[in-house]
């Protein structure tokens, strides 16, 4: 059975503060076997971004992430000492404007193999063929006012 999680947020720093919970919450996660995988799905301006700043935060990263729409992927050395953490990099990665198929270009295989890696694909609805069978989904829908968003996580 499907677990699933709705959260309400009342503002870009209530949906921050979602992203940092969740970061730390993987980070006390014990190691996988391969990369952990979360898809961000929702409409444009639904809060994607902001989210992930939140949890580059919840992961020690001091630069502030903006999307990578443009550049696609994005990389960030996560923090700490080796042996106290089971995650060395945090992948921030757009897929819009691409497709399943279009990933081998970003060496996808190698990067959801690797255990040290933790994968954020904003818009990751578009290439859920490409995933693992686990993955989290966080999906963003907007609220009733401007900064409100809705965000509903399951495993």
């Amino acid at each position: 059975m499907q677990k699933c999680v709705e959260i309400s947020t009342k503002s870009d720093k209530d949906t921050k503060a979602v992203g940092e919970i969740l970061a730390r919450s993987l980070m006390e996660d014990g190691p996988r076997k391969v990369a952990t995988l979360v898809s961000l799905e929702g409409d444009l301006g639904a809060g994607k971004t902001t989210f992930v700043q939140g949890f580059a935060k919840g992961l020690g990263i001091k630069e502030i992430p903006k999307s990578p729409t443009f550049v696609l992927m994005k990389i960030f050395r996560i923090p700490g000492k080796k042996g106290r953490k089971h995650f060395e990099n945090l992948i921030h990665m757009d897929v819009y404007r691409i497709s399943a198929r279009d990933l081998n270009a970003l060496e996808w295989s190698d990067f959801s193999k690797n255990p040290a890696n933790l994968i954020l694909v904003e818009w990751g609805g578009r290439i859920k063929k490409a995933f693992s069978k686990k993955v989290l989904r966080v999906i963003f829908e907007h609220g009733k006012n401007e900064k409100e968003r809705i965000l509903r996580i399951q495993e």
